[in-house]
């Protein structure tokens, strides 16, 4: 680490150290996805601006468009200050994290002034237009409807899942312009669309956490401008595959920050400590200390890997599979841990957030049951095992 670097490092931490929000009087989502409230919504929305301003968030993005102008090994400090003052979430996450990327990648310098600074201040917030109630997993399948009329595109459909679809400013949205083309996927193009025209509706969706989260969105007869087209009219797969390479972490670019609250198995150690079983501490079983173990090795796995897919020497024999598995490993891992935890608490794990006998008020419960959109999420886990298979052990392609 170059002294420049390292001081960067150490004014981020003492920036955390003395600005990080201790707790609130509501409960901080633990994932974008759990964002559900507008008192959540504005607490992180000002937060992720405050983060901005001190020069945290962006700072690798170029300075002629606000970000910070600096290099990836300073987002990468600050990203890890945060996490070690357990600071908030950034909510933004489809901005931040796959919408902002692509538009430096691929915009026009139209596009990049007018996006991506209100995306690292929080003044715009993303959703994302991919998923339809009846092509889920089947993202070439997409059948919302886009027709040129002038200098517009008039949409027609739906989409499902979007993520803060009643707080976002902005989509990035895949649409069907071409309902004769040789094959599904050469009909499709991606739109950058704004979400506050007439024509536009949201429903939000209640998820089992509580919490809406989600929404439905609802197009008809919707006119947007034609130039937030990306790339050309019927290239929209190739735009798509690659935001879904932002969303899969299978390539960088990304703003810094993180949007899910990970859990370090130190915390289950913890709670072991403190449960029960047959009048002693569960962390007197073998099995139980076994099965921590295994958890503290596959988090300490996951931080290697994460360095080794940075330094390509040690990549040039399958220079994907890293970055592709992460995504897929990173979020099962969720899963089984918080379920663990869950498992720890014996007929407690019966109880619920704002119940008076929940372990640490239901934390874990939001952490098991968050962890599932996150397995779906980019794609689920049964797809991710079939292109790391495909794209990266080179199997034939599953039907």
């Amino acid at each position: 680490m170059s002294a420049e670097i390292a001081e960067f490092e150490k004014d981020a931490l003492g920036w955390f150290a003395e600005n990080t929000p201790g707790a609130q009087d509501f409960m901080l989502p633990l994932t974008f996805m759990e964002v559900g409230t507008n008192q959540q919504f504005e607490f992180l929305r000002d937060w992720q601006r405050k983060v901005y301003e001190a020069g945290y968030l962006g700072a690798a993005w170029p300075k002629e468009y606000g970000g910070g102008g600096l290099t990836q090994a300073h987002q990468d400090v600050a990203t890890k200050a945060m996490k070690a003052h357990n600071a908030p979430i950034m909510f933004n996450t489809i901005g931040l994290g796959w919408a902002g990327p692509l538009i430096l990648d691929m915009g026009t310098e139209a596009h990049k002034q007018k996006y991506i600074k209100g995306i690292l201040n929080a003044e715009d917030v993303w959703c994302q237009g991919f998923s339809e109630p009846e092509n889920g997993s089947d993202l070439g399948n997409a059948q919302l409807r886009a027709v040129r009329d002038g200098d517009e595109y008039v949409l027609n459909g739906s989409k499902i899942w979007t993520t803060h679809g009643h707080y976002a400013k902005y989509m990035i949205l895949l649409a069907r312009t071409d309902f004769d083309a040789p094959n599904k996927y050469a009909g499709l193009s991606f739109f950058l669309s704004p979400m506050r025209v007439a024509g536009i509706e949201t429903h939000k969706i209640r998820k089992l956490t509580g919490e809406h989260g989600f929404t439905q969105t609802f197009f008809t007869d919707a006119r947007i401008p034609a130039d937030g087209l990306m790339g050309a009219e019927g290239a929209g797969w190739q735009v798509a595959m690659q935001t879904l390479m932002y969303e899969r972490n299978a390539k960088g670019g990304q703003a810094g920050g993180y949007s899910i609250t990970e859990v370090n198995p130190l915390e289950i150690l913890e709670l072991a400590r403190k449960a029960e079983r047959g009048g002693k501490p569960v962390l007197e079983d073998p099995v139980i200390r076994e099965r921590l173990v295994d958890f503290m090795i596959e988090a300490q796995a996951m931080r290697q890997n994460a360095g080794r897919a940075k330094l390509p020497p040690l990549n040039q024999d399958c220079p994907q599979a890293l970055p592709l598995m992460s995504k897929l490993v990173m979020t099962e891992y969720m899963r089984e841990i918080n379920q663990f935890a869950l498992s720890l608490q014996g007929t407690k794990a019966g109880y619920y957030v704002d119940e008076p006998n929940a372990v640490d008020d239901g934390y874990w419960h939001r952490g098991y049951l968050n962890a599932f959109s996150a397995t779906i999420g980019g794609g689920t886990s049964q797809i991710q095992r079939n292109i790391i298979g495909e794209h990266a052990l080179g199997l034939p392609k599953t039907r």
